[in-house]
């Protein structure tokens, strides 16, 4: 599949942040819903005073709830508005977009490079606290409150049977066409010295549908005392859904970083990752 920008456009990477609390998810909704695509796009064509809007690519699609710290994304413009405006456009987004979401670089991308099929992976942060005062009010909108005592060593136990190449199914939301499987590189928790606060680090290739949540779920529930460290391990194996494993909810989690090759590689890596994936058949190498 080509991704050649056309002619008479640069395609321009866009780094940026926002806090998820507010918006209905990344993607453009029907029905007027607040989205971090939405608002961006809109803030574009205003300041550059364009007719048209001019679609982002996302490197990950968040869902509702789910804050951004290393979010990347891009869009291709033409050669003229981009010439025109490259100067100042980064303050005047600024001027433009509500508070709670930032674009903090803007550049004009090197061949080959796309936000969504470039990049080799997606590192999350999800934060959760078994306080059993709670959250702190400050850090409420970012830090899950569990009221249960969680034993780290073993939720770390339980996660290093997920790490690899799988087939997630059964902590994926299912979508028509989509594959489930995934290379997760990093699943590890560690507990903060001071306050406490549980950070489990999730790096892979890419995601599919509500996956990390629903890892942490299970993971939750063996820190807990409520399964065993083998348990999710199983859930695994079995490629199907359990009703035990929750998703957990949408504000502990954030897009932390995304990974890209070296410039002469994002070609490579653009056409490698459309490719749809499939496991070695059992017996095979």
């Amino acid at each position: 599949m080509s991704d050649e920008v056309e002619p008479g456009f640069v395609r321009v990477r866009l780094d940026l942040s926002y806090d998820g609390s507010e918006f209905s998810g990344w993607a453009k909704q029907a029905g007027g819903r607040r989205t971090v695509q939405g608002e961006i796009e809109d803030a574009l064509r205003t300041v550059t005073r364009s007719r048209e809007t001019y679609e982002l690519t996302v490197a990950g699609r968040t869902d509702a709830g789910v804050h951004a710290r290393g979010q990347v994304a891009h869009v291709d413009l033409p050669r003229e508005v981009w010439a025109e405006h490259k100067a100042k456009l980064l303050k005047r987004l600024a001027g433009r977009l509500s508070r709670d979401v930032r674009v903090w670089a803007l550049r004009e991308a090197p061949d080959g490079f796309n936000a969504r099929f470039s990049a080799v992976w997606r590192r999350y942060a999800y934060r959760v606290t078994d306080n059993p005062g709670g959250v702190d009010p400050l850090l409420r909108g970012h830090v899950l409150w569990h009221d249960w005592p969680l034993d780290v060593d073993a939720m770390n136990e339980a996660a290093r049977a997920l790490l690899g190449e799988h087939d997630f199914a059964a902590y994926c939301k299912k979508r028509e066409g989509a594959t489930t499987i995934r290379t997760l590189q990093e699943l590890s928790l560690v507990r903060g010295a001071d306050d406490g606060i549980i950070t489990a680090t999730v790096r892979a290739d890419a995601f599919c549908h509500n996956m990390v949540r629903s890892l942490i779920g299970a993971l939750l529930f063996v820190g807990d005392g409520h399964r065993g460290a083998d348990w999710p391990g199983k859930v695994l194996a079995a490629g199907v859904r359990d009703s035990a494993v929750h998703v957990v909810r949408p504000h502990g989690l954030t897009l932390e970083e995304v990974g890209y090759p070296a410039d002469e590689l994002l070609a490579a890596r653009n056409k490698e990752a459309r490719n749809r994936r499939s496991l070695p058949a059992a017996g095979c190498c």
